[in-house]
């Protein structure tokens, strides 16, 4: 007869896989089921959410872009000066070689030593003379080529540290236009991700909402109160109506918000910072209630939105990513502040 053992228990290790198991096997339909896809409405939302986000780097890169034209220009100028004393220096070098050779022909004695081994004192006399010359001559051109040629170490110094400076300012543009560009793919994907019937419906409803709020990209002509530089600047603006809102664009075919107040008051003949916190730091500022048309406002904040003010409690702005330049309520926005140029 074969013998009846009792069955082992099953060690506890084995107790605790099989009930990873079971509870794995009892997961398995939640973790199957996907999240719900986001509505339109809420995708519209998270993009133009990106799109607001995306305006803060924008105009740090526009400040960051002048800083770096500014330092090319300064970078091109040291290495054009540096050019022209290497110059100078190369050429007190071509003058100083048949003077110093001279010296050398004398052999460097003594002049009473000269004079007393010369076979015809005369001549030796009229040599000395011209000696004299040449050396006075070969000692202010060393002395020349030694200021030129500190001049040029200067020079090459000052070359190198512009350099530095701009290559750390393109590294800083390079990290802002990779935030903003991060941004706008995010908020493209969204998109990219409804259908055309969704992106239709979305479209409407923004249609929907400006027209609500009383804004219009629609082509019109200013005929408000305005006069002077200012009506030129507002009929400017006003000439821009329906394109499109480009970051870090000064015109002609597009603009951020800041590049359409600069282009604008450009055409006016009158020169603005190239950022909004810039065109907030450089105007004189005035309050809602003594509004002019042709004054800069502030939404938000001093550094995040601006646009112009065309009177009847409006404003012309380039709003952002996706949309084009437009006239809307003053309140559209959170009002922050005013300047006048």
């Amino acid at each position: 007869m074969g013998t009846h053992r009792r069955p082992k228990p099953p060690s506890r290790a084995r107790i605790a896989t099989l009930g990873m198991a079971a509870g794995a096997v009892s997961l398995l339909p939640t973790q199957s089921q996907a999240a719900p896809e986001p509505t339109v409405d809420e995708v519209r939302k998270q993009v133009e959410k990106l799109y607001e986000e995306a305006e803060a780097p924008t105009e740090e890169f526009n400040a960051v872009s002048e800083k770096q034209e500014k330092l090319q220009r300064e970078v091109d100028g040291a290495q054009d000066r540096l050019a022209r004393k290497q110059q100078e220096v190369n050429e007190l070098r071509e003058k100083i070689g048949p003077l110093a050779a001279a010296q050398y022909r004398s052999g460097g004695m003594e002049p009473s030593v000269q004079l007393f081994l010369s076979g015809d004192p005369d001549n030796y006399l009229d040599q000395a003379e011209m000696l004299d010359r040449t050396t006075s001559r070969q000692a202010d051109a060393l002395r020349a080529m030694r200021t030129r040629q500190r001049e040029l170490t200067q020079e090459r110094e000052d070359a190198q540290k512009r350099l530095k400076s701009l290559d750390e300012t393109r590294a800083e543009a390079t990290a802002k236009k990779d935030e903003v560009q991060s941004k706008l793919t995010e908020a493209r994907k969204l998109l990219n991700s409804l259908t055309a019937e969704q992106r239709a419906r979305m479209e409407a409803a923004q249609e929907r909402d400006d027209a609500s709020a009383g804004a219009s990209d629609s082509p019109s002509s200013y005929n408000g109160p305005a006069s002077g530089r200012a009506k030129t600047a507002i009929e400017f603006a006003y000439a821009q109506l329906g394109k499109p809102y480009e970051w870090g664009s000064t015109g002609p075919d597009s603009y951020d918000c800041s590049g359409l107040v600069g282009a604008a008051w450009r055409s006016a003949g009158v020169s603005l910072p190239r950022t909004v916190q810039q065109m907030y730091d450089a105007g004189r500022k005035v309050s809602r209630s003594d509004l002019q048309p042709g004054d800069v406002i502030y939404w938000y904040n001093s550094t995040q939105h601006n646009g112009m003010y065309v009177g009847d409690g409006k404003a012309i702005h380039a709003p952002r990513t996706g949309k084009n330049i437009e006239i809307v309520p003053l309140d559209s926005m959170p009002f922050f502040a005013a300047s006048r140029p």
